[in-house]
């Protein structure tokens, strides 16, 4: 893991070309004398997070100044303003930002060494450790504001329990079968294994540098966690987070590539990965017994030894496709997956075939797929997917491929929720002057009939239903936010739970029971 260090140490072409040279090594040695310590000598993240632009995405440039300057509450980030003047901070903040040029490795070594067993689940209670009158209705509601994770009673719509997640979470908890096991990733890597039932930490791992989300086996034995840095697909064992498999994402032609996300095919015994810079997608099987002479499928590789595995265990299918698929989503019952890349070029692919079906479907800006849901129209199964550039949401008829309708909006929307129990379509206004509004569409007449604003100038944002559909949950993404309750039947406000920007939340039951009004 070190081998890079004296690499970092010996080449300044890792530092900002803004910078003169003398300021450049200055903020290389401020770098290795003030943050080395706790964000590791080559920015990789430790008791801190890693310092690399793809890390760094939701923390803007004047952002990481005021934090060096002035640290950062709640956390062991000190401030720096009476050691540092303002033109070594500013330095500092332009190192942090620069990419390095060496390649950075995360091997199982390194995940081993990360490893963190908390708490052995054999030891702790099998039921619920509070009272609740129904743990399916459970909620997780993260909190980015302070890094914080609450437990919501979904019956009582109160809190339970509040703790501390990992820095950045991202990709959204994953639930395993039952409900009382979930798993976080954050930006940074960290896999965390969290007993709802006994609100304890069991294990962790740092699988990863830049890690985009995972996803767990329908059966719980398995997790798989998707990452930018370094290009691979990580397979844990889901009962202690130990590594299983590393595998290294390339082409026949050595090619790499990011991992754009990865899902579960419950259906299909398999993981789903959809790649960021080569046209393919990926089924990787978790079955105990993969189906044998499947088209397409390979052992998977070691790279560790160099040698490719010899069992029949968790083979490997390329799919081949027209274009990236930067977002995808899947049908109920999970043959197609519908995709788009970041230029707008919507495809179909079907997994029974294993090949491209629909290879320009008309989604064009930035379908926010991961966010999309499905719903019957006039004896029809539709898709709709908001839009990260355009305003407006798609509706897309999923037997021809062809658009229904575009609902317009607002502006440019993120989130998109609704439940089988009710008539409603809830969507954002996630980007713009109007991020403040939520749009309530009639599933029935494809019509806006409400807008909704319940913090006028704060963004209002990802709605989540309880498991009966009865409430909708509503998040005010403000440091000085609240989760809003709503009647799903009368729009009208319930209640409200003031909590720290406060963005996603998960419902135990929807996410289990893949709600077609919820992403899977």
């Amino acid at each position: 893991m070190y081998r890079l260090f004296i690499a970092v140490l010996l080449v300044s072409a890792m530092l900002s070309p803004s910078l003169d040279a003398a300021t450049a090594v200055n903020a290389e040695a401020l770098y290795l004398q003030h943050c080395a310590a706790c964000h590791h000598p080559q920015r990789l993240g430790g008791m801190g997070p890693a310092l690399l632009p793809g890390n760094l995405k939701r923390l803007r440039k004047p952002a990481a100044i005021d934090v060096i300057g002035n640290g950062r509450v709640a956390t062991q980030m000190p401030a720096f303003d009476q050691q540092l003047d303002a033109a070594e901070i500013a330095a500092l903040a332009d190192y942090i930002y620069t990419r390095p040029t060496t390649a950075i490795d995360w091997t199982e070594t390194d995940m081993l060494a990360s490893h963190i067993a908390h708490n052995n689940p054999a030891n702790l209670s099998a039921r619920p450790v509070f009272e609740v009158a129904d743990p399916m209705n459970l909620f997780l509601v993260v909190e980015l504001g302070d890094h914080h994770v609450t437990l919501l009673d979904g019956d009582r719509l109160e809190p339970i329990h509040r703790f501390r997640s990992r820095f950045a979470l991202h990709g959204g908890p994953k639930y395993a079968a039952g409900g009382r096991f979930v798993y976080f990733a954050s930006r940074d890597g960290w896999i965390s294994k969290y007993d709802i039932y006994n609100l304890k930490l069991v294990a962790e791992i740092r699988a990863g540098i830049n890690t985009r989300n995972l996803a767990v086996s329908h059966d719980g034995r398995y997790v798989m966690v998707a990452n930018y840095l370094p290009h691979t697909l990580v397979l844990l064992d889901a009962s202690d987070l130990k590594p299983l498999r590393i595998l290294p994402v390339t082409d026949a032609a050595g090619n790499s590539s990011r991992v754009s996300a990865v899902y579960t095919a419950a259906p299909r015994d398999s993981f789903i990965a959809a790649l960021k810079d080569i046209p393919e997608v990926w089924q990787i099987s978790y079955a105990d017994n993969p189906p044998p002479g499947f088209s397409g499928w390979v052992h998977d590789y070691n790279p560790e030894s160099g040698d490719a595995d010899t069992g029949d265990r968790f083979p490997l299918r390329r799919i081949a496709v027209d274009d990236y698929l930067d977002d995808f989503f899947f049908d109920q019952e999970y043959v197609s997956i519908i995709g788009a890349s970041r230029e707008g070029k919507g495809q179909v692919v079907d997994l029974d075939l294993g090949r491209v079906v629909v290879p320009d479907l008309a989604l064009p800006g930035m379908p926010h797929l991961g966010s999309g849901i499905t719903w019957e129209y006039e004896g029809r199964t539709v898709l709709a997917t908001p839009n990260l550039r355009a305003g407006k949401v798609s509706v897309i008829d999923m037997e021809s491929w062809q658009n229904v309708r575009d609902i317009e909006t607002l502006g440019p929307g993120f989130f998109m929720r609704s439940h089988e129990n009710t008539p409603y379509a809830w969507v954002d206004v996630f980007f713009g002057p109007n991020r403040d509004a939520v749009h309530v569409i009639d599933k029935r007449s494809l019509e806006i009939v409400r807008t909704l604003r319940p913090a006028p100038g704060k963004t209002a944002a990802h709605v989540e239903f309880t498991r009966d559909g009865r409430y909708a949950l509503l998040s005010i993404w403000d440091e000085d936010g609240a989760l809003v309750v709503y009647d799903a039947a009368s729009l009208e406000e319930v209640k409200r739970l003031p909590m720290n920007k406060p963005s996603g939340k998960y419902n135990v039951y929807n996410k289990l029971n893949l709600s077609a009004g919820t992403s899977h």
